[in-house]
């Protein structure tokens, strides 16, 4: 499916904004809805988060070195009269990759067109939304790692010489119909940089990859989404809402409306620090930003396996998920934060694991034996990848 957004400076797109685009890492049995800690988002989520979603760079908090180049890149391109080099934004779910996209067309004041990897399965695709671009305009490629091969030679060929060729008939008889091109931008958004082609990755001439933000950074955020939202916070439950936000805006904006909510229905209105705790502990969130998925991952590694190693698979069993669900969706934050280890023979608890838990290691001699020669997969799937 391909959007098209009118000028971006259309009332429509002020500077009462969040931060909002899809979750790489693919379906899990996990329902964001049940994560309050899941940097996804769905449908209902993404329309409260675009009454929040900045409409300049100056209004973006955090990513300050992104920032301070993406914008010389705009203002150099404006002052030249000349559309700005093709963007790639990279870095995991929720951190702004499609809120910058969004921003750069503002910035040019130029039409944007928004579409996705998954929705551009064919070169034909892509060719018929390439020819309709207006001069200028700003064309959105959200998770652009997962677009078909064919599209994605097609796409770089149409980025560096702004035509594309038009296949006309089948066998021998096909001939190739060259179709000039306006002069457009691409903005790419990607969580898997490593998956896009080479010659594609190389056409972009500006490259920002956004780390997760300081919880200083998630404050400044909230102050502004508590005051878009008309909701009395104190300073005290913003900071805390922060620290407990994985380093992720859509996450944090997510618990501000929860504890909005426990303040109105069991307080007195005011989201302070005693609605921050209730309501993050109603919805299973400690004061390390784990939910009930992490910590039961946590728990089966020290509890039932003594801190491992142990296989992926295993371990999803032991805390009732599907692989995929634990490797894509709670380990990437606990490896992140230093509770689990990976290695070639599974996965360890870290020390960190074992202090949050209040448990003790177990002595070296009661750990789980690993068969030094069993290979990498192999076996029950106990030592597996």
């Amino acid at each position: 499916m391909t959007e098209r957004f009118p000028e971006t400076q259309d009332d429509r797109y002020d500077d009462d904004t969040a931060y909002n685009e899809s979750s790489a890492y693919g379906d899990s049995s996990v329902d964001a809805t049940a994560r309050i800690v899941d940097a996804g988002g769905d449908d209902d989520e993404r329309r409260v988060e675009a009454a929040l979603r900045p409409r300049r760079l100056s209004g973006f908090a955090g990513q300050t070195r992104v920032c301070d180049q993406l914008g010389l890149v705009l203002e150099a391109a404006k002052r030249r009269g000349t559309p700005p080099d093709h963007v790639l934004l990279s870095g995991p779910p929720g951190l702004g990759k499609t809120t910058l996209a969004l921003i750069v067309a503002a910035e040019l004041e130029a039409p944007i067109r928004i579409t996705s990897g998954p929705a551009i399965q064919h070169a034909g695709d892509l060719a018929s939304i390439l020819s309709s671009l207006a001069e200028g305009e700003v064309l959105f490629l959200d998770e652009i790692h997962r677009m078909a091969r064919p599209a994605a030679e097609m796409l770089y060929l149409a980025m560096e010489d702004f035509r594309v060729d038009v296949i006309v008939g089948k066998g021998p008889g096909a001939t190739a119909i060259p179709l000039e091109l306006p002069v457009f931008t691409v903005v790419g958004a990607t969580t898997r940089s490593g998956l896009l082609p080479a010659p594609l990755r190389d056409r972009f001439g500006f490259t920002g990859h956004l780390d997760f933000y300081a919880v200083e950074d998630l404050v400044q955020i909230l102050r502004r989404s508590s005051g878009l939202l008309k909701i009395e916070a104190t300073e005290s439950a913003i900071t805390e809402i922060a620290r407990r936000s994985r380093g992720t805006p859509r996450i944090a904006n997510r618990p501000l409306r929860r504890v909005r909510d426990w303040a109105q229905v069991h307080g007195q209105g005011m989201a302070d620090l005693d609605a921050a705790h209730a309501a993050l502990a109603l919805f299973d969130v400690d004061d390390r930003g784990l939910d009930r998925l992490d910590r039961a991952v946590l728990e089966a590694l020290c509890r039932r396996f003594a801190g491992g190693p142990v296989g992926l698979s295993t371990l999803a069993v032991a805390v009732g998920e599907e692989s995929d669900t634990v490797e894509t969706v709670a380990e990437p934050f606990l490896v992140r934060e230093g509770f689990i280890i990976r290695t070639p023979r599974g996965r360890a608890a870290a020390p960190l694991a074992w202090r949050h838990l209040g448990l003790t290691p177990p002595a070296a001699s009661a750990r789980i034996p690993v068969p030094e020669a069993l290979p990498l997969g192999t076996g029950d799937g106990r030592f597996g990848g």
